[in-house]
Order: C-alpha cells, then sequence, then structure tokens
C-alpha cells in the first residue's frame, strides 16, 4: 500500500513531550513513504480531512489508527445575532487575565483538559493537561494565542476563560474556552462565547473561528445555538514506533 507524503518533524512537540514526533504532510510530487521512514519516529501523526476514505484506508493498512475527530465551525460576527442579546447580567464582569491568574488557570487547564488527541498509549496520562496548561500560560503572556480573557462573578471570583488569536484583518480564532472546575454559575460557556464575541465585534473581525472534539456535544450545541455552522470536519490518526501493520 503506497502513501505520497512528507515527513516532518514537529520540533516542538518533540521537546515538550520528550518523544520523536513527525506529521505527514500531503503535497504534490510528495515521494512514497517507506515503514523503515516511519519508524524512526515516535510518533507520526496525521490530520485529514474526513471525507477522505480512501488515504485513511490506505493509512489505516500502514499501521495508523483513528484517535480522535475535529469539527470547524465558523461564526460571522454581526450586531444582529440574537443569541448574544442579554446574555451577560450586570454583575457579570469582562476581564483581561493578568500574570497573576496564570496559575489558577494552569490548575483548571489541566483538569478540564485531561481528554484530548494527546492520549494513551501514544502519549502519558498527564500530558494533555500540561499541553493546555502551558497553552493558557501563553497566551495570558500574549504568546501564543493573543488575549485571554475572562467572566467573573460580582465578586471579581474568576468564572471561566477563553483565548483568542488573532489571524487576519478579518479574522480571530478561539484558542481555548472552559470554565472553572466547581463552578456552576448560569450560562458560563454562553458568556465565554459572548465575551468572545464582542472582542471580535471591537476589533472589527468579520468571522470567529472554532474547532472542537467530535466528543464535546455540549461545545457543539453551544456554538450551532450561537448562530455558527459547520464548515468542515477532520480526523486525527497516529502511528506509534510500536503499532502493528
Amino acid at each position: 500500500m503506497f502513501v505520497r507524503a512528507n515527513i516532518n518533524i514537529l520540533k516542538w512537540e518533540s521537546e515538550f513531550f520528550k518523544r520523536l514526533i513527525a506529521k505527514l504532510d500531503f503535497i504534490d510530487n510528495a515521494k512514497i513513504i517507506s515503514i523503515y521512514q516511519l519508524n524512526q519516529f515516535d510518533i507520526v501523526q496525521v490530520k485529514i480531512d474526513s471525507c477522505k476514505k480512501v488515504m485513511i484506508n490506505k493509512l489505516e493498512k500502514i499501521g495508523f489508527f483513528f484517535v480522535d475527530g475535529e469539527i470547524n465551525f465558523l461564526l460571522k460576527i454581526g450586531s444582529g445575532n440574537i443569541f448574544f442579546n442579554n446574555t451577560l447580567f450586570k454583575t457579570d464582569n469582562i476581564d483581561i487575565a493578568k500574570h497573576s491568574d496564570i496559575d489558577l488557570l494552569c490548575k483548571a487547564a489541566e483538569v478540564v483538559f485531561n481528554k484530548s488527541r494527546f492520549c494513551e498509549p501514544w502519549y502519558s496520562k498527564k500530558d494533555s493537561g500540561r499541553f493546555y496548561a502551558l497553552w493558557i500560560k501563553k497566551a495570558v503572556l500574549g504568546e501564543f494565542d493573543d488575549i485571554c480573557l475572562l467572566i467573573k462573578n460580582s465578586v471579581g471570583v474568576i468564572l471561566g476563560f477563553v483565548s483568542l488569536r488573532d489571524i487576519d484583518i478579518n479574522t480571530a480564532r478561539i484558542g481555548v474556552l472552559a470554565k472553572i472546575p466547581g463552578m456552576y454559575s448560569e450560562n458560563i460557556g454562553r458568556k465565554l462565547m459572548s465575551a468572545a464575541f464582542y472582542w471580535c465585534l471591537q476589533h472589527k473581525k468579520k468571522y470567529l473561528n472554532i474547532v472542537t472534539q467530535v466528543s464535546n456535544i455540549a461545545a457543539m450545541n453551544l456554538y450551532l445555538r450561537s448562530g455558527a455552522f459547520i464548515t468542515s470536519t477532520e480526523y486525527w490518526l497516529y502511528r506509534g514506533y510500536n503499532d502493528s501493520i
């Protein structure tokens, strides 16, 4: 079974997870990859459009396994969106996360994002939480995403957080969105979406990109209710050094 692709080393992920990790990129005129080449890495990743059944079948036959699926949403930004009207109460406060918030947000991320595509047996049990804790830290510092917004109650307690990245003049993207574990205030997810939406309005964005796992039904329902629509679905497949062929 022949698969043509480039094998590109993911340097940052390899250093962070302490494994040699690569990703397949399908481009025109790429060479046929060999099992020997794949075996040089602890993990080889593929992100592929879910409609490409023939290629997915080929990848499975050379040892790749389905790990997770992603759904991509697009939300058009406009002042007439009914979903966000009256979502935020007078007692709710939108704030920009500061350096002093990092410890709390990192601890929350380790708990909330403990299940993702960074899962066993390819990654260790705590790797997912570590990854997203670093993500939110970098978002607060403006080193990965550009900003992290917080929803706080009337006494300043953080209820949830959402990070945003400025993609281009018209587009922003949500990085991570979650409520703080143990917080049960009403409609935290909707309020976080409102915070992201109004940030986009203030910065004259026309579109907001959002990605979530196929298993996250609550998030999908939230985004659909907000007026976002699905643009594509993709699968993550992995091949480890010890995966059978």
